[in-house]
């Protein structure tokens, strides 16, 4: 566990910038869900002690890059800890009224300049267009695992495959990056979008898969993302069904090349 204390007591650089020693993150993380819009919160912490991805479930009540504001806010103000908004995805979840969950997306663009303009951006799926998951499969041998994933649109169905080692973490991406080799299949030009981060949170008393992927359609970089609640099919299923969620919220196709 890594710790690190600032305005709260802890040590402070001379530069007065926090130093990565024993700021609990935890405790972070319980700050960040004070702030009324967040749900749940958890950051993800690199080699060098400091913060690399800060991944957050909020409301829909206000603006995605008003909450990414928020939480800079709130990390510099309690901990003396500086986020870059670009490490910062923001989930936001919505009741769809039957007591399911629906997500509704919005995060900082990478690209400094902005979001891609909506001129460039493809029209949204109609119904009939939607991509479903079919089926989730995930051999390991030894050290290594080989995933398939079973897409249908209408009556067309296709299977993408994804190979990489057998570690927990890994198998998650792996079932995102054989979705994304499925939606390729289906989607003219989506070689212009790869997985960023797949992974399953706890929220409450459930668990919720959440996915981010970057479409390049240049010179912007646009990162979407999707969820979905795990049912009893298990986590794998509920992963590639975030992907889809990333994908079939936003785009009919991705221009091709």
């Amino acid at each position: 566990m890594l710790f690190v204390r600032a305005s709260r007591g802890g040590t402070v650089s001379g530069t007065g910038k926090v130093g990565i020693v024993d700021l609990d993150y935890a405790e972070v993380e319980r700050e960040l869900c004070r702030i009324p819009e967040v749900t749940a919160a958890r950051i993800v912490v690199n080699g060098d002690g400091r913060p690399s991805e800060v991944h957050v479930l909020a409301s829909p009540d206000k603006h995605a890059k008003q909450v990414v504001r928020d939480i800079q806010s709130v990390a510099i103000a309690s901990f003396g800890l500086e986020l870059d908004r670009r490490v910062i995805s923001v989930v936001q979840l919505e009741s769809n009224g039957s007591g399911n969950t629906l997500a509704s997306m919005e995060e900082e663009v990478v690209e400094s300049s902005g979001g891609i303009p909506a001129s460039v951006l493809p029209r949204p799926l109609v119904e009939d267009d939607r991509v479903v998951v079919d089926g989730v499969n995930a051999v390991r041998s030894g050290v290594t695992c080989v995933v398939e994933v079973t897409l249908r649109r209408g009556a067309e169905r296709v299977t993408g495959s994804a190979e990489g080692t057998a570690a927990t973490t890994a198998i998650m991406r792996l079932v995102a990056q054989a979705t994304l080799a499925g939606l390729r299949q289906l989607l003219p030009g989506a070689d212009r979008a790869d997985v960023e981060q797949a992974m399953v949170l706890r929220l409450g008393e459930r668990s919720v898969a959440l996915a981010t992927v970057v479409v390049i359609v240049p010179p912007y970089e646009e990162v979407m993302a999707g969820s979905a609640m795990v049912r009893s099919a298990g986590d794998h299923d509920a992963i590639a069904r975030a992907v889809l969620d990333a994908i079939n919220r936003r785009l009919t196709q991705l221009s091709p090349s």
